[in-house]
This record gives C-alpha cells, structure tokens and sequence, in this order.
C-alpha cells in the first residue's frame, strides 16, 4: 500500500546488526551483519523518491539511488542489483568500505529534512544487502555482450580503477587483459582493508564476475619490470594504468630502523593478503606485540590498531596529532575501535623512536600538541607545546600517515608526465595522459584516495578509451567525450 512523505519521513532509520565487541577481536570475522530482506524494505521505504535526487550527484559513479532503492521497497531484488552494476560492478565492495556518510547520503534529503545526517536513508548497507543477496543466490546474472571491436586494451594494476575500467570496456565489446603485480586482483581491496571489514572471499567473487564477462587475468606481473608499458603498447591499443598509490610515508624522525617498526602497508598486507593473522596455518610471520601504537587518524590507522586486537595486543594505542573531531577516519570507524577497546592518544606527536640494545622498539618518546590557526587543509594547526616530551612503553610501531603513488611505471617509462609528488597528470574529462594511447586514474592521479573515487575515475577513462578505440581521435577526445556525456545525461 503507497505512502506518503510525511509517513515515510516518520519510518525510524533501521541500524545494522553487529557482533559484539567483546566477541570480535578474538575473530577475523566481518563486524556487521548486514540487514536481513524484511530489515531491507523497511529501510528503502524510508526513500522519499524526491524528483530531483541529490543523493545521485553525491555518487561519484552516478548510480540511480532511488531507483534501487524503490526495487529494493517492492522487493525486486533482482532489479535493485541490476540498476547498481550498470554504474557499479563492485557493490559488495561499495557498500562495505565506501564513506557514504560524505557522499550520497550526505545530500540524501531525508537527512536534511531531519537537521541529522545520520538519519539518512541507509543507502550504503542497502547496496551491500542486495550485492550480498544477488550471491547467496549462486549466480550472478551476466549481462548480453556486444560484438567484440576487435580492439584491445590492457589495465595496468588490479585495484578498484583498474578494476572498473576493465568491467566497462568488456562491456562495450573490447577485449581486456588486466595485469596485477600480487597473486590477486583487488589492490588496495585484498591488501589493505582487513578481513573484519571487507572478507577476501566477496573481492574474489567480484572477480570472479568479471572473469566471465571475459576479463583477463594476468597474475604476478610487475609492469615496468616484468614487463614494459613500452612492451604492452606493442600488443594491445590502449593502456590504463591504475597501479594506486603504494607508496608508504614514514615520519621524519630517529628511530624508524628498529626492529618492530612497521609501515602500515606491510603490516596490514602480511595480515590480511597473506593470512598473518592465522599463522602458524599461513607461512607469513608477523610480530605480535603487546603494546601496539598506531600513528595517524585514518581509515588506515584504525584497520591497523584494530588488527593489532585481533593479533593478541594487550593494548592498542592510537596517536595522532590533532584532536578527533579533526581525523579523517569514517565515524563509523573511529566507533568500532573504540568499542573493541583501542586507547587514542589525541593531540600527541611521536618525536623519536627509542630501542634496547638489541634493536627492538621499547618506547616513543612523544610531544603533545594544541590547535592554532586552520592550514591549508581547513583544520586547525597542531602546534608543539614547548616542554612536553614524555614516552610511552611499546613493542610495535605502526605509522599509518598516508600513501604516495607507486613510483614504478612513472619512473620506468619517462614518456608520462608526472606532479612534483609522483601523481600521473591526466586530462580532467578523459583521463588522457601525455602519451598517446595512455590513460591513467584512481590513487596513481589522486593520490591515497577512497574506493568509490578511484571507481569514479576508472569510469571517466573507460568512457574516453572506448571513444579512442572507436574513432582513433587522440586530440579530439576530451570534445568527444564531454559530448558523449551529455548525451547519457540526456538519456537519464
């Protein structure tokens, strides 16, 4: 029976379902439970199915939100996942790790309307739970293919661009050959994010889906290594390259050579992509320790003191310089951590590193810090307060502070220009780089960015490198495809 908005406005919004913090750091288990079919249509009818959607312009791959949402109300499961993959081929993913809080449902109405915007539509759990009912069915319906192009293209890195850039060119009739330096596809996805957030085994299947679009794998091959971008060029017609930003960034201080100091990106790549959390049983070692400190304030920096909970820490310890309302970790994030009993040492600075005579981290000497003047980030200044140094016993030191693009094909092909930091330079509309034939997006442009942008920017160049291979009109391309993106803006 139809309802109307002030009806729909009085529809509470329905929390997911999560395992008990006490229980969850003795697993590697995913914490929410996700939203059972009943739970789902109760929170789509919340939906005010508005005539223009503001939340559509908060997604960065412009899925049709209210139109999955109403076939999620009626039940049409099976259309609500259809409407998603035709924008999103990761809604699994998506809707696990994706800050829907500063995107679609940051201009979802209902939260406005209600001056909170945690009172949104559900729209991130929403898509997870048709992604995960779509699987629990055991097929995944695979749409009808053109006819091959006859054209080629070849993606460079496995990540969420890469990725997508392969999904859409498949689509459009091209062939596909994606080349991952691991023995996995997903990037950032399989090694980064941990097991309690986002399970390997949904990464794989949406690999897997992929596969039987057509897309093909190539494992272990290290571009600008392996193999050249000059090699790929002599076999395919076109090249993304999506290699992410894999870089680590360490602090600028003494002490960072002792043995139990680790980047954020190994420590979480020993335990999740290669199952350190389950040694002996996995082969990769990683060290335990008692008491873990964690530097930074991201998502990073929580799935790191998190991991350390479930690796058996006594004590988790976060320090970041500035004051929490200032981190750039998702709430739902920083909640989590504290639930399972992470310490946050806010508005405190590591200033040297401290080991025994054997080389093994025993302290952190620290300064604490208060907040002047915004910078140019827009938050305010952390400034060292003269006389406060003090130290902290730990065995493990992890520094989570952020990521630089991966130096490897930019340094081994001098032909890409590149920014002062590293970042391939590219073509706003098209993803274009210098070279022609060469496209490039996701963290290798952004820089350490999120899941749903790197998706956005993977989309943009697929668009473009299925114009290039169709017309052959490097120069005229970034025309060419702001007119193409007209016309689907039309077509919407």
């Amino acid at each position: 029976m139809p309802i109307d908005a002030k009806e729909r406005l009085g529809v509470p919004p329905h929390p997911m379902p999560e395992q008990d913090p006490k229980e969850r750091t003795k697993n590697v288990l995913e914490v929410p439970l996700g939203y059972d079919a009943e739970t789902a249509m109760a929170e789509a009818r919340r939906c005010l199915q508005c005539k223009t959607p503001f939340c559509m312009e908060g997604c960065p791959v412009g899925i049709d939100i209210p139109a999955f949402l109403q076939a999620v109300e009626d039940g049409d499961f099976r259309e609500g996942i259809r409407i998603i993959k035709e924008k999103n081929l990761l809604p699994a993913v998506c809707g696990r790790v994706c800050p829907q809080e500063t995107q679609c449902q940051l201009e979802c109405t209902v939260g406005k309307v209600r001056k909170d915007p945690t009172k949104a539509v559900m729209i991130g759990k929403l898509e997870r739970f048709l992604a995960d009912w779509e699987r629990e069915q055991g097929e995944m319906d695979v749409p009808e293919l053109p006819e091959p192009t006859g054209k080629s293209a070849a993606v460079v890195g496995g990540g969420p661009a890469g990725l997508t850039v392969a999904g859409d060119l498949i689509k459009r009739g091209h062939a596909v050959t994606v080349f991952e330096a691991f023995h996995k596809a997903g990037g950032v996805l399989v090694y980064g994010i941990p097991e309690f957030r986002l399970p390997k085994e949904i990464v794989r299947k949406e690999v897997e889906y992929l596969q039987k679009l057509g897309v093909e794998f190539r494992y272990n091959y290290v571009v600008g290594k392996t193999i050249t971008i000059e090699e790929i060029l002599q076999e395919y017609d076109s090249v993304f390259v999506g290699t992410g930003a894999g870089l680590p960034k360490f602090l600028r201080i003494p002490g960072q050579n002792h043995l139990g100091v680790y980047s954020a990106n190994e420590y979480l790549t020993r335990a999740n992509l290669m199952k350190a959390y389950d040694f002996p049983e996995s082969d990769t070692p990683v060290i335990r320790g008692k008491r873990v400190m964690t530097v930074g304030g991201g998502n990073v920096a929580m799935d790191c003191a998190r991991t350390a909970l479930r690796l058996g820490a006594e004590e988790s310890i976060v320090a970041y310089r500035r004051a929490e309302e200032q981190m750039p970790a998702r709430v739902e994030e920083i909640h989590h951590a504290r639930e399972e009993g992470v310490n946050f040492h806010l508005l405190n600075n590591p200033t040297r590193i401290i080991g025994d005579d054997k080389g093994w981290v025993k302290e952190v000497e620290l300064i604490s810090m208060e907040l002047g003047e915004p910078d140019s980030s827009g938050r305010r200044r952390p400034i060292p307060i003269e006389g406060s140094e003090h130290t902290m016993e730990v065995d493990v030191v992890i520094i989570a502070i952020g990521n630089s693009p991966n130096p490897l094909v930019p340094e081994t092909y001098h032909d890409l220009e590149t920014t002062t930091w590293g970042g391939i330079i590219v073509d706003e509309t098209t993803g274009q780089t210098s070279v022609q034939g060469v496209f490039a997006g996701g963290d290798i442009v952004l820089g350490a960015a999120t899941v749903i942008l790197a998706m956005g920017h993977g989309r943009r160049a697929a668009r473009a490198m299925d114009i290039w291979l169709k017309t052959g009109k490097w120069a005229d391309l970034p025309e060419l495809t702001r007119g193409q993106i007209e016309k689907e803006r039309e077509e919407q």
